[in-house]
């Protein structure tokens, strides 16, 4: 097999990401090797040249993602009778799992206008007065966005279980709860993308060393984390039971290794890309004539001076 020509997106080896990554219960976590990288070709090379080629790639598949989110938004706005779809990545992980950074990398390439991100920390006053669905709602992507959650409603069956904040009963409802919020979610017309970064025990601690170590790093450093950390093995169960409850046909969870960064947004960009490739997107055709309109253009101006060097430039293409 000959080596990848540059400068061409390049196809996962073995099958698509989703097939590769999608999640069947039960969910071994412990059986899926954090430092893999299902998909990635061997004919790109090892070490930093490796991570050269990914870091292409993604730059590559960013620009393609663009695109789609383009005709996504454009399909929205104009009122197409297509189905306004939107798309939601939801990013689960432990501490240090590197959601920020996919968010960064992965959503760089596209249009911030079409973007809706949000990230959910501990409920306010106003949010525990409610049922643990309704931030959620509130903050679902427009029609023709992409929606992207940093954490989400499945902080309700992970720290809501393993920090004892609600009875094992409440917590064990809600499996049921979200198989149905999601669910509705997707006949309603928005595909979910349900990712986890899956780390070892021994990269996040080099990864809290990296903060504690670094002054520009301190910030993003919580002594709580090391508390959570102390409870590694329960939340790698919470995760487990999590993902195997409500991995379903409608929202499938997908779990990536992340201790390799450059993996980690390799294989994202490419979840998003073959969720576009199912939406059947395109751009909307003109809702007027494009011929009268032309004609409208080019007969106006300050002359016909100016109307032949507008026709040498729309002939041209500059």
């Amino acid at each position: 097999m000959s080596a990848p020509q540059q400068g061409q997106i390049v196809a996962p080896a073995g099958g698509s990401v989703r097939e590769l990554l999608r999640v069947t219960a039960p969910v071994d976590l412990g059986a899926i090797d954090p430092r893999s990288t299902p998909g990635l070709p061997e004919t790109v090379g090892r070490g930093e040249r490796r991570k050269a080629w990914a870091r292409e790639q993604v730059e590559l598949v960013g620009g393609e993602l663009g695109r789609q989110q383009e005709m996504l938004f454009a399909m929205a706005k104009t009122g197409s009778e297509q189905p306004a779809h939107r798309v939601l990545l939801v990013l689960q992980a432990m501490d240090c799992g590197g959601k920020d950074g996919t968010i960064k990398r992965v959503a760089g390439a596209m249009n911030p206008l079409g973007l809706h991100i949000r990230s959910f920390g501990p409920p306010t006053r106003q949010e525990l007065r409610h049922d643990f669905l309704w931030r959620i709602r509130r903050e679902l992507p427009p029609p023709g966005y992409v929606g992207m959650f940093n954490r989400s409603h499945y902080e309700d069956v992970l720290i809501a279980r393993v920090g004892a904040l609600v009875p094992e009963a409440t917590w064990r409802a809600r499996y049921d709860a979200i198989n149905s919020f999601e669910r509705e979610l997707t006949e309603g017309g928005i595909t979910v993308v349900k990712v986890m970064l899956h780390i070892s025990y021994e990269e996040q601690g080099n990864r809290l060393l990296e903060r504690l170590t670094d002054p520009q790093k301190h910030w993003k450093y919580n002594p709580s984390d090391i508390d959570s950390r102390g409870h590694w093995d329960d939340y790698q169960a919470a995760y487990a039971e999590a993902l195997s409850r409500c991995a379903t046909d409608a929202a499938p969870w997908f779990v990536v290794p992340a201790d390799r960064k450059w993996y980690r947004d390799w294989a994202v960009a490419h979840l998003l890309r073959e969720t576009f490739d199912t939406l059947d997107l395109g751009y909307p055709a003109a809702d007027f004539d494009v011929a009268q309109e032309r004609e409208r253009l080019l007969a106006g101006g300050p002359g016909a001076g100016g109307t032949a060097e507008m026709n040498s430039r729309l002939t041209s293409g500059e």
